[in-house]
C-alpha cells in the first residue's frame, strides 16, 4: 500500500539508498528529518553543515526538518518531531539501517510513541550487494569521516567505486561502515535533480576521528 513518508536523513549513502528504494516501491516522500547538535550548525550523525544538507534537500524537492538536542535529550526531541510529522498526516518513517538490531529496536520504540509506521528498505541485505547497487545506480558517495582506530585517514575524500570496496575489505573493515568505521556524504545520484555543489577542505581531528570539512561551493 502506498504511504507518505519522512526520511530519517543522514546525508550519507545508506539513507540515500533506502530513500531511493522507498520511492521505487511507490511511497511518497514529504520531508527529510535530521537530528542536529544543539546550536543547529552540524548534524549529529555525520557532522555535516546545515547548508550542505539543505542543498541536498533542495535537489530532492523536499523540506529539511531538523531537531536540535544534546545526546541526553536526543530521544525526547526525536519523538516530539515524529509526533509533529504524524499530526501533519505523514504515515511512515523510513530508515537506512542494515543489520544493527539495537538501533532497529530503538526506532520501533520511538515510532510507537508517535504511532508511526516504520520501513527499513535495506534491512538484512548483504552489505556488499547494497554497495554495488549504490554504485551501479549512479550514486556518488564520498568518505568524510573515519575512525582512525579502525581505518587509515588516507581514505578520507575517497569516492565509492568497486575498487574502493575491495580496498576497504582488504583493510579489514566492513565496506559499508555499518559499525561506525567511517561515514559518507552523497553528492550525486538519481534522487537529485542535479549534483550537490560541495568542496572539501581541511582534515579536522576530533578524538579518534578525522573529519573532512565539507562546504557548499560558490562561484565567489
Amino acid at each position: 500500500m502506498q504511504k507518505s513518508f519522512v526520511m530519517s536523513w543522514s546525508g550519507g549513502k545508506d539513507s540515500a539508498l533506502a530513500y531511493y528504494r522507498a520511492v521505487l516501491e511507490g511511497h511518497v516522500p514529504l520531508a527529510l528529518f535530521t537530528m542536529f547538535e544543539e546550536d543547529g550548525t552540524k548534524s549529529r550523525s555525520h557532522g555535516l553543515p546545515i547548508e550542505v544538507m539543505e542543498a541536498q534537500a533542495d535537489r530532492m524537492g523536499l523540506p529539511l526538518v531538523i531537531g536540535k538536542a544534546s545526546w541526553s535529550g536526543y530521544e525526547k526531541e526525536f519523538i516530539e518531531q515524529l509526533k509533529k510529522f504524524k499530526a501533519q498526516g505523514i504515515d511512515m518513517g523510513v530508515y537506512g539501517d542494515i543489520d544493527l538490531q539495537d538501533h532497529l529496536e530503538w526506532v520501533k520504540k520511538v515510532s510507537a510513541e508517535a504511532d508511526m509506521d516504520v520501513s527499513h528498505p535495506l534491512w538484512q541485505e548483504p552489505r556488499k550487494k547494497l554497495l554495488e547497487e549504490l554504485i551501479n545506480e549512479g550514486f556518488r558517495a564520498v568518505i568524510t569521516v573515519v575512525d582512525t582506530k579502525r581505518l587509515d585517514e588516507s581514505f578520507l575524500g575517497r569516492e565509492f567505486t568497486h575498487e574502493l570496496i575491495g580496498e576497504l575489505e582488504a583493510a579489514g573493515v566492513d565496506a559499508c561502515g555499518e559499525e561506525g568505521e567511517f561515514h559518507t556524504i552523497i553528492i550525486d545520484g538519481p534522487i537529485f535533480v542535479e549534483p550537490v555543489p560541495v568542496r572539501f577542505g581541511e582534515k579536522v581531528k576530533v578524538g579518534n576521528y578525522r573529519i573532512l570539512e565539507v562546504k557548499l561551493y560558490s562561484e565567489e
